[in-house]
């Protein structure tokens, strides 16, 4: 990908996630304690439609597989998921929406930001003191989204099913999405 498309991409991207409220911290805080659906409702459309395309352009030579690769689960990385999730929870922002938030001058998004680049520093000071440890240990094995030695010309004889399947959870995905209502009418008062 070259920089203008990446640029072009990532400009379309955070302006999608500004429109949708991802960048409100609010929002997302709604969304994480199930008083606010629509941010779920979004996140939902954008994995189904994006999934389809996926495995729609992939086997055209669109996309290539190669560039598609999931990190080990290790046990250090779980733990740092779960810090990250509690971030995320407290202050209403991930990586990417902290970002788009910062570019509407929001100083809280730029405190998360800078938190993130320290701890990203942090991590890389001790990296080497635990990449030898048990923290370093893979959770079973490593996934793949799709067989690197895919025959993109065999894709309609062979192996349409993936895109069958890709269809099937798209569809279900979209499905869920719209059977989600806006706003939760429960009262949650005590989860806050």
């Amino acid at each position: 990908m070259n920089l203008i498309t990446a640029v072009f991409l990532g400009t379309l991207f955070g302006f999608v996630l500004q429109k949708i409220g991802a960048a409100n911290p609010r929002i997302v805080v709604d969304m994480l304690l199930l008083r606010n659906f629509h941010l779920m409702k979004s996140i939902l459309a954008a994995i189904a439609i994006s999934s389809f395309l996926l495995y729609l352009l992939m086997p055209m030579g669109a996309i290539d597989p190669a560039h598609l690769k999931i990190k080990s689960a290790l046990i250090s990385v779980m733990i740092g998921g779960g810090i990250l999730g509690i971030g995320w929870a407290m202050a209403g922002y991930c990586p990417g929406t902290a970002l788009v938030a910062s570019g509407t001058g929001r100083v809280d998004a730029l405190v998360f930001i800078m938190g993130g680049l320290l701890g990203a520093m942090a991590n890389s000071v001790v990296y080497s003191a635990y990449s030898n440890s048990w923290l370093y240990t893979e959770i079973g094995g490593r996934l793949k989204i799709v067989d690197m030695g895919h025959n993109t010309e065999s894709f309609i004889s062979d192996d349409y099913y993936r895109l069958a399947i890709a269809g099937f959870i798209s569809a279900f995905l979209i499905i869920v999405a719209f059977m989600l209502p806006e706003r939760n009418t429960e009262k949650l008062d005590d989860l806050s």
